[in-house]
């Protein structure tokens, strides 16, 4: 084995083992998602291919259109990695609205997750976002919306609205949507929810979710038909900010696959 592709199997197997320790971290936290699943699996073929080189070379030289699919598969791979790029990129640049002093009719905050009953570190950020919204503008009710967790037993509406209510916010301003599990979902059936407390299609709406997510979120919200929909982005955790960029990539082209903007 020549030396720049002995440097390349340990330069792989080093990102993969990198890539596995991630992911295995974020699970045992109670994260899943393809955000975090994804690279696992990257990761564990990068372990792989790095620990059977020496075998998978010969294999690769006994015919030339095996050589050849694996330069065209590692290609395709290089192009979907820089298409990733440029749409981390275009979401760090535009992902925070530029957000009007003018007071909104209700403030909605999505879900992010709350395994063991517990707001991951993503959905705690956006309700503390959440709360500086509701001292900011005291007449707006909050509404919190998530469905069931994975263990069927709690919603994400009710962990956030214990949460919002443990720092102080009065209960009766604080709205639960129990039954989404989407964004879509979120939206959609919040609209209920503000129309029975007068607040109309037309009203203005603070939506509070992470600042990866504003932009998808607005647009999902304004196909559902709020007609003054401002997103509010919350800090995503450093540890775990990637991984989500990742999982949004993803959501951004299924949901243009299934027309949700």
């Amino acid at each position: 084995m020549d030396r720049r592709a002995n440097n390349w199997r340990w330069i792989g197997g080093a990102l993969g083992a990198l890539l596995v320790a991630d992911a295995l971290l974020l699970m045992a936290d109670g994260l899943f998602s393809l955000g975090v699943t994804l690279p696992l699996m990257f990761g564990v073929v990068l372990v792989a291919l790095a620990w059977r080189w020496p075998r998978v070379q010969p294999w690769l030289s006994r015919q030339p259109g095996r050589r050849r699919a694996w330069r065209w598969g590692w290609a395709v791979i290089g192009a979907w990695a820089a298409s990733v790029a440029v749409f981390w990129v275009v979401l760090a640049r535009s992902a925070t609205d530029v957000v009007t002093a003018d007071a909104p009719a209700a403030i909605v905050v999505l879900g992010a997750g709350a395994p063991n009953g517990r707001p991951s570190p993503t959905l705690l950020a956006r309700l503390d976002v959440a709360l500086a919204q509701a001292a900011r503008f005291p007449e707006a009710p909050v509404v919190v919306s998530g469905g069931l967790d994975f263990s069927g037993r709690i919603s994400e509406a009710k962990v956030m609205g214990d949460y919002l209510r443990a720092k102080g916010l009065a209960p009766d301003r604080i709205v639960q949507e129990e039954r989404s599990t989407s964004t879509e979902e979120n939206l959609r059936f919040t609209q209920p929810l503000l129309a029975a407390r007068g607040i109309d299609a037309d009203a203005p709406v603070r939506l509070v979710t992470s600042d990866f997510h504003t932009i998808r979120a607005r647009w999902i919200a304004r196909r559902a038909g709020y007609a003054r929909v401002q997103a509010v982005g919350a800090p995503t955790p450093l540890y775990v900010r990637y991984n989500a960029w990742l999982r949004e990539y993803f959501a951004f082209v299924s949901g243009f696959v299934l027309r949700e903007f």
